[in-house]
C-alpha cells in the first residue's frame, strides 16, 4: 500500500510545482508589463512618418527628442508648394485612415485651451499648436522647433503626444482664428510613435 501513497504524493508535489511555476511566470509577465509602461513614460525620442492624404504629394519625417526640460522637433517635409507656409499641429487621434486624414480629429488640447500662437510665452494655446512650417523654393520645409515640456511630453502626463496624430495642413495657420487657425485641409498625416 505504500506504493499508491508514493504515487499520490508525487502527483501532489508535481501539481504544486506546476502551480508555483505558473504563479511565478504570471508575476514575471506582470513585471514586463510594468517595465514597458514605465519605459513609455520615459521615452526620450519619438518619430512621425508623414504620409500624403489623397491627391497630395506631401510627405516627410519628423523627430521629437527630449533635451533637458524641452522637446526639440526636427525633420523635413517635402512636396509642398514652393515658398509657402503650412499649419503644423499635433491632433487628438493617431488615426490617419481617412483619405483626407479627418480621422485624426481636431487639434490636441487640454481643457480651457484655445487655438493660438505657440511662440507666445503662455499655456493658453492648444498643446498641439506648433505654428507654421515654411517651404523653400524647392517645396521642402526644414523643421527645427524647441518647445517646453509644459506644452508637450513624450509619454507622461496630460500633455503626452505618443500615439497622437501629426498633421501638415494645406494652408497657413493664421494663429488666432478659432477653433483651428483657418489652415485649410490636411496635406499629410502621421502617428507619433516612441523610438526609445
Amino acid at each position: 500500500m505504500t506504493f499508491p501513497i508514493q504515487r499520490m504524493t508525487l502527483a501532489v508535489l508535481a501539481t504544486l510545482s506546476i502551480s508555483a511555476c505558473a504563479h511565478e511566470h504570471g508575476a514575471h509577465d506582470h513585471e514586463h508589463a510594468a517595465a514597458a509602461a514605465e519605459g513609455a513614460q520615459r521615452a526620450t525620442e519619438a518619430v512621425a512618418r508623414l504620409q500624403p492624404t489623397v491627391g497630395s504629394p506631401t510627405q516627410g519625417t519628423i523627430r521629437f527628442v527630449h533635451e533637458g526640460d524641452q522637446i526639440r522637433i526636427q525633420g523635413e517635409v517635402a512636396g509642398l508648394e514652393p515658398n509657402s507656409d503650412h499649419g503644423f499641429h499635433v491632433h487628438e487621434k493617431g488615426d490617419c485612415s481617412a483619405p483626407d486624414a479627418t480621422s485624426a480629429g481636431g487639434h490636441f488640447h487640454l481643457p480651457g485651451q484655445k487655438h493660438g500662437d505657440p511662440a507666445r510665452d503662455d499655456d493658453h494655446h492648444h498643446a498641439g499648436d506648433l505654428g507654421n512650417i515654411h517651404a523653400g523654393a524647392d517645396g521642402v520645409a526644414k523643421v527645427d522647433l524647441v518647445l517646453p515640456q509644459t506644452q508637450l511630453t513624450l509619454g507622461d502626463g496630460p500633455q503626452n503626444i505618443l500615439g497622437r496624430g501629426l498633421i501638415v495642413h494645406k494652408g497657413k495657420d493664421d494663429l488666432h482664428s478659432q477653433p483651428t487657425g483657418d489652415a485649410g485641409g490636411r496635406a499629410a498625416c502621421a502617428v507619433i510613435k516612441a523610438v526609445r
